[in-house]
């Protein structure tokens, strides 16, 4: 039902399309939108194991830059193409361990035994936005719809343990390198909601726990997108 809805809202911009104001002006007609970004934003980890649940703050930053490419004479409805960086955390009770090359994986109902253990992506993403906007070359405060894809290359994965005694890091060969997913970012003015709805497992379809069961996570990240330009 989430997959659903949020594919259904990738196409709110075509339906606001019919409503857009044609009206024209003597200022830049041939003015540009949004076109650098920085967001911050709050992580979940959806379809996780029963015994594995969120602990701390698990959050994510993301900047770039996204060329405007406006279809129509009012330039209200825009392509978005971007390139941008992004790090996403994710703090929980699943406990990774690399011996000997071995990685293993186990839910921890004792948070006394550690102080925090975190998935670490840092990513080069490729934004593609379908846009709406009410904006004029002489309106700078307006209303915007942007929805789309966005395609995400992790050239670092890591997973982080810190217990009172030690803090172990290692590259983990298990975390998707390649991930996709929805995204939806709609406000006024300054302040803007960021939606992304992950398409693709967090970590790779054989990783399982200790117990033999399957480790199917996907990510849901909510948060603040600031646009300049």
């Amino acid at each position: 039902m989430e997959k659903h809805f949020l594919i259904a809202l990738f196409f709110l911009p075509l339906l606001l399309s019919s409503q857009v104001d044609t009206e024209s002006s003597s200022a830049d007609a041939n003015y540009l939108e949004d076109q650098f970004y920085l967001g911050v934003n709050y992580n979940f980890m959806l379809k996780k194991p029963d015994d594995v649940f969120k602990r701390n703050f698990s959050y994510g930053l993301q900047i770039g830059f996204i060329k405007d490419l406006p279809l129509n004479d009012s330039r209200t409805i825009a392509l978005g193409l971007g390139l941008g960086y992004a790090v996403n955390s994710y703090y929980s009770n699943l406990i990774v361990t690399n011996e000997n090359d071995v990685i293993s994986y186990y839910a921890e109902s004792d948070a006394s035994l550690y102080d925090r253990s975190k998935f670490e992506l840092h990513s080069i993403e490729l934004p593609f936005e379908l846009r709406w906007r009410n904006s004029s070359p002489t309106k700078y405060k307006f209303l915007r719809i942007y929805s789309g894809v966005k395609f995400a290359y992790n050239f670092s994965a890591r997973s982080k343990l810190v217990t009172s005694t030690e803090r172990l890091g290692f590259s983990n060969p298990d975390l998707e390198r390649l991930q996709y997913g929805l995204t939806l970012n709609l406000g006024y003015n300054t302040f803007n909601l960021h939606l992304y709805y992950s398409l693709s497992d967090f970590l790779k379809k054989d990783t399982q726990l200790d117990t033999g069961e399957a480790i199917a996570i996907n990510s849901l990240r909510v948060g603040l997108i600031f646009y300049i330009l």
